[in-house]
């Protein structure tokens, strides 16, 4: 399904995105605020190492006419997410939707990453999330609505090529943690909806600016045996992408979920040109959670089970 056709009407919103700088959380921003949203854009050190993309919203956006914000927020510490939510609330006074975006690629042999790179990968990908969840949640049930998009990824259970360990395991367990506030958050009228990109080799800088081991003497070990194929990771990845793939989709998919009346939103959104399998998988394991849900006598906890 295209999601390139202009969404369908809805009130306008107040949503905060994370990691909006660059790649998918950048195309979404815009994508939320030409659909009549007041988007925050949330990023890292605004005034320094992202400044181009702070400077880029804060120029063109009274240009187009839209009301997108940049939102400093660096969801590896809760003294910053806290402070970048309650912005939010004084000069809105609500909060609908939060979209979990923000993320850290790393590429290279599983082994040669040191602990503390396992750490830092989780602690972007996975514990920000529990952050941004800590400091937004209380208010979205309070108001007893609200939206929680969380932007996962196809290899969490589609095709997983190697040395990406790191990063699909983050990827893996932010859909496990997703899955069990589904169920947590819809007494309080907060829908909750995946998106799951496939692998868009161009359109982002996920690549480009994948994090490389520490281990070097390690690394190396694997260079003798590995190199080539480390090496054609992404170009193989790309070669599976058919060429009009866009990643704007992901972008349109998120606004459109947005732009869905509450409770009637899907549960789990593929954008995948590659087709790597992610999207049965998927079916199959939502369809065994909801059975289990109908059989232990909590199928009012599930979700609309639907996948588009």
């Amino acid at each position: 399904m295209s999601y390139s056709e202009p969404p369908p009407p809805s009130t306008p919103k107040t949503i905060v995105v994370t990691g909006a700088s660059s790649g998918f959380g950048a195309l979404t921003v815009r994508a939320l605020a030409r659909a009549g949203h007041t988007v925050y854009a949330g990023m890292r050190d605004p005034r320094g190492r992202n400044a181009p993309a702070a400077a880029d919203i804060e120029q063109k956006a009274p240009l187009h006419g839209v009301d997108l914000r940049v939102l400093e927020m660096d969801v590896t510490s809760q003294n910053s997410v806290d402070a970048a939510i309650d912005r939010v609330l004084d000069e809105q006074g609500r909060l609908n939707v939060v979209v979990h975006n923000a993320g850290h690629m790393v590429l290279g042999p599983a082994e040669a990453f040191t602990p503390q790179q396992y750490a830092d990968v989780y602690d972007v990908n996975v514990v920000g999330t529990q952050r941004v969840n800590r400091a937004a949640l209380p208010h979205l049930r309070a108001q007893n609505s609200g939206l929680v998009v969380w932007v996962g990824s196809s290899s969490s259970r589609g095709g997983c090529p190697p040395f990406l360990a790191p990063y699909f395991a983050a990827k893996a367990a932010m859909d496990a943690i997703a899955v069990s506030y589904a169920a947590e958050l819809i007494r309080f009228g907060i829908d909750t909806s995946i998106v799951v990109p496939g692998a868009f080799t161009s359109g982002t800088n996920h690549f480009a600016h994948a994090g490389s081991p520490d281990d070097s003497a390690r690394a190396t070990a694997y260079e003798a045996a590995y190199g080539d194929l480390m090496r054609e990771v992404n170009p193989r990845l790309a070669a599976l992408t058919p060429p009009d793939a866009d990643a704007g989709e992901v972008a349109a998919a998120i606004t459109h979920l947005v732009d869905l009346p509450a409770g009637g939103r899907p549960f789990r959104v593929h954008v995948d040109p590659s087709k790597d399998g992610s999207e049965v998988v998927s079916a199959v394991a939502d369809r065994i959670r909801a059975d289990f849900y109908h059989r232990i006598g909590l199928q009012e906890l599930l979700t609309p089970a639907s996948s588009l």
